[in-house]
């Protein structure tokens, strides 16, 4: 399992869209990509897929644009990384290859690491990376003073 591109920019936009959650404002692709230095196309690709996987909605019109379909607390990062990618991550099935104590070894390993990085990721929300991030920037802000 790796953070690819897709999933680092899904993430940034989600992180935009769960710090205005409170506002209920829905926020629009040149907004979200003007924040978080993501190309438009790209952005509106993803949002798009996010929106199929349930994990945020739609508006129409003037005001529209794109807001969580729940609350930040209760969207975890492994729903979107299987979202965007698949169940790609699931544990290797070592029936499907040759069965030598090395190999054996291998899956195990293999699949202790996937599951040891799912159970991370789910249980990581949207407001933990919110939280994370305000408080980087306190420090950062502490540092300069």
């Amino acid at each position: 399992m790796e953070l690819s591109c897709k999933n680092e920019y899904a993430l940034l936009a989600l992180i935009e869209l769960a710090s205005n959650y409170a506002s209920g404002d829905p926020l629009q692709i040149r907004q979200i990509s003007a924040q978080q230095q993501i190309p438009d196309r790209y952005l509106e690709q993803l949002l798009a897929t996010l929106r199929r996987g349930g994990l945020v909605r739609s508006q129409r019109g003037a005001k529209g644009g794109y807001v969580l379909a729940r609350e930040p607390w209760k969207i975890n990062l492994l729903e979107v990384i299987t979202c965007l990618e698949g169940a790609d991550s699931e544990p290797v099935d070592q029936d499907k290859h040759p069965q030598t104590v090395e190999n054996t070894v291998i899956y195990e390993v293999w699949n202790e690491a996937l599951l040891a990085a799912r159970s991370v990721l789910q249980q990581c929300t949207l407001q933990d990376l919110c939280e994370k991030r305000d408080a980087r920037r306190q420090l950062d802000i502490m540092y300069y003073i």
